[in-house]
Order: C-alpha cells, then sequence, then structure tokens
C-alpha cells in the first residue's frame, strides 16, 4: 500500500482508472461484480452496475470527458439485457435502481433506449405488486419507499402513488406520532433512511408534494415527529437509537452517524421537509444533526467496530455528502476537508489506480477485499470526491446527477 496523494482531485481519477479497468465486456455491454474478480455480475444500485452507471455519468459531466460517456452507454446496454431477467423490484437491490439508472443515461447522453429499458423496467415493477409490497421489507433500500422515490426520479408518479399508498393503512399510533414493520415479523421499530421510518417519511413527503397529496404529506410529518421524540443527545444535538427494541444487539452498536442510520442522512429528510414546510424547526434539526456528526469522533478508528467503514452508506463517504450539502447552510467546509483527507489517506494507490478496504472486526482477516459499487466501493465515493472538488474550484455545489433519495441542496435555505 503507497502513500495517498493528499489531491482529492488525483485521488478520484485514480479511483477511476480501478473501476473502470473493473469492467467486464459481457454480450451486451460492460458490467460489474461488487467484489473485483468475483464471477458473479450484479445489475443493481447499491453495489452493482447501476450504482456505478451514476457515478460514470456524473464522472462524464465533470470532466466532460467522453470516455465516461462510453462506457456508462456500454454498462446501460447490459442494463436493459438485465431487466426481464431481474427478479428485485426495489430501488436498491431491483429494477427500480436499474430503472433510474437507465433514466439517467436518457437524460445526459439522449439514448432513446435506455429510456425505453427504463419504462420497461416500472412496468414489471408495477406487474408485480401484490397489492401491498413487493417482498419482506417495506422501507426504502428493498421495499416500497425506494420504489416509490425511484419512480418518480422517473418520471411515473402513478407507481409512486401505488407504492406509498399501503403506507396509511399500515401506519402504527406511537405516543408522539406514527412508525412502521419495515420487514415482515419484525418486531424493532427502526428508526432512520436506509431500512426506517425516516425513509419512508422521505418517500412519503416527496410523493405528496408531487401529486398534491396534502394527507400523505401529514403522515410523513406524524413519522418524523416519532423519530423526532426519539432524540437521546445529551449537548443539543441529534441522535437517535439505531432501532427499538434494539435489534440484533450482539451484532448491531445502538448508535450510528452515517447516511443509512444517524443523523448524515436523517439531516436528508429534515431538509425535504424544511424545502415542503417553510417551518423553521428542520432547519434546526439539520443543525443538530451536523452539531452531533461533528462531535461524535468519526473519521477516527477510535475503537474497533467503530467507523471502520469509508463507503457511500455506512461510511465516510455518506457523512460527506451530508458535510457537502450543509455547506450551502454556512459555507463552512474544514469537516469536509477532515473527511476528505481521511478517505485520501486510506485509499490504495498503485499502478492499477485507488481503492478503498473496509474493516469487519469480527471476522478474521479483518481486511475486506475493495468493492466497485456505490455503497461500499469505489462508485459512491468517487461521486462525492468528485462533488467536493467542484466546491474547492468555484463550481456548482450540488451533483450533475439527481440521486432518487438526496434532495437538491438550497431550496431549504430559502425560507429562512
Amino acid at each position: 500500500m503507497s502513500t495517498a496523494p493528499a489531491n482529492p482531485s488525483e485521488i478520484a481519477e485514480k479511483s477511476l482508472d480501478w473501476l473502470v479497468t473493473s469492467a467486464r465486456a459481457t454480450e451486451d455491454g460492460v458490467a460489474w461484480s461488487d467484489t473485483r474478480g468475483t464471477e458473479e455480475l450484479n445489475p443493481n444500485l447499491y453495489s452493482g452496475g447501476a450504482g456505478v452507471v451514476m457515478t460514470l455519468l456524473e464522472a462524464y459531466r465533470h470532466y466532460d470527458d467522453d470516455r465516461f460517456g462510453d462506457i456508462a452507454l456500454a454498462a446501460s446496454r447490459e442494463l436493459v439485457a438485465s431487466v426481464e431477467m431481474w427478479e428485485h423490484c426495489s430501488l436498491y437491490f431491483g429494477l427500480t435502481g436499474m430503472a433510474v439508472a437507465l433514466q439517467s443515461v436518457h437524460e445526459i447522453l439522449g439514448d432513446s433506449l435506455a429510456r425505453k429499458g427504463a419504462v420497461r423496467a416500472l412496468e414489471l415493477v408495477l406487474d408485480r405488486f401484490d397489492g401491498e409490497r413487493w417482498s419482506d421489507q417495506f422501507e426504502l433500500l428493498g421495499g416500497n419507499a425506494g420504489v416509490a422515490l425511484g419512480a418518480l426520479r422517473v418520471g411515473d408518479v402513478d407507481v409512486a402513488l401505488t407504492a406509498v399508498a399501503p403506507y396509511v393503512k399500515r401506519a402504527e399510533a406511537t405516543s408522539a406520532g406514527v412508525n412502521w414493520e419495515v420487514r415482515t415479523g419484525t418486531l424493532a421499530r427502526f428508526h432512520h433512511v436506509s431500512h426506517g421510518t425516516l425513509g419512508i417519511v422521505g418517500a412519503l413527503a416527496a410523493v405528496g408534494a408531487a401529486a398534491s397529496r396534502f394527507d400523505l404529506i401529514d403522515l410523513a410529518l406524524a413519522g418524523a415527529a416519532d423519530v423526532v421524540s426519539r432524540n437521546e443527545s445529551l449537548n443539543g444535538g441529534f441522535l437517535v437509537p439505531h432501532s427499538d427494541p434494539q435489534h440484533r444487539p450482539e451484532l448491531i452498536e445502538r448508535y450510528s452517524y452515517g447516511w443509512c442510520h444517524g443523523p448524515a442522512g436523517d439531516a436528508q429528510v429534515f431538509r425535504l421537509l424544511a424545502a415542503l414546510t417553510g417551518d423553521f424547526k428542520w432547519m434546526e434539526l439539520t443543525d443538530r444533526c451536523w452539531q452531533t456528526v461533528i462531535t461524535s469522533g468519526l473519521p477516527e478508528r477510535t475503537r474497533p467496530g467503530f467507523w471502520d467503514n469509508s463507503g457511500r452508506c455506512c461510511g465516510t463517504a455518506g457523512v460527506l455528502a451530508f458535510a457537502c450539502d450543509h455547506y450551502e447552510r454556512d459555507h463552512d467546509f474544514d469537516f469536509a476537508r477532515v473527511l476528505v483527507d481521511d478517505l485520501c489517506a486510506r485509499a490504495t494507490v498503485d499502478d492499477e489506480g485507488a481503492r478503498w478496504s473496509n474493516f469487519e472486526h469480527r471476522v478474521t482477516p479483518s481486511e475486506l477485499e475493495p468493492k466497485t459499487g456505490w455503497a461500499m466501493g469505489n462508485a459512491g465515493i468517487i461521486r462525492e470526491l468528485l462533488r467536493f472538488v467542484r466546491i474547492c474550484d468555484g463550481r456548482s455545489s450540488d451533483y450533475f446527477v439527481p440521486w432518487p433519495d438526496q434532495p437538491a441542496t438550497g431550496l431549504e435555505w430559502n425560507w429562512a
């Protein structure tokens, strides 16, 4: 492992090199497996080809370099070919996420075949709806909330409404609002974005706004109220447990700080609610999330199991997304630089490019193989590094390619 260059732009370029050379040629185009060199190719948004395509489109616009557009187009051909064969329907693991990537190819590269593939993917999603859900999962990553947000991104409000309608019937009243059973038969109630109440809140709010369904926005606010009531921060911040009762306490820590189960992701939903309602309290809550994140100790690995991930879903890159969002609030970029310095320092850099290894302290050996995808690998980290570089260069502070569950920045602050 070499010493990584301190320049995040150089790290982004080298990590793109590694990602591009990790592609495997197929009969229809190119594709990726989650871990380089493994046999199983994966088209999904979370860890596979769809997520890589989104990053390649971001790189194409960032560098104005046809190399990245060409490989994104080739990868979209493989996604189109995979649509008829892929069984999962969700945003992060299935057809809805593939539709989002294909829609993005259509918008950025003007490709009509990609648009047809996106439409076909959502047709299959709708055909497989059982009247309430698509699987045991009933949340953002694998369930209805993600399908709704993905359908909105592709432009199908009807599918989005179909996906969120069951939340009205399935809402469970609590002392402060409502929450939901997010997986069939699971006693624990999860609170955050990836698998919990706030992911559902974000979908209800976004669909309610798109369809002028104020009852859905009201339900979203009730869900958010339940989560806010669970704040256990003692220093004016915002820190809600992973779940109640704690899900698998022998494996899962009570508190997290990233996008998936912590304030870095919570704040994105609060930003959306601020933009939709004009209520200043949601802006205050984003500030409290920020306070908690910057005083948490991350990105230091202070103990085994604490902050052992550099990736977008559960690690440093996901917090960097929050830091760049928050830049619109106070133009304070110091913590973002700390996060980027950590990512650069932890990169493995050699003649093949740059990549990251996460750690799992419960397994031996604990250093995991580098991954290619959005959630835990190069694609997700690259996307955030490119945005950081643009902000440093005085360019746009937002993404070129929108992500379904991350609201654009700036709108919420106009209410102040």
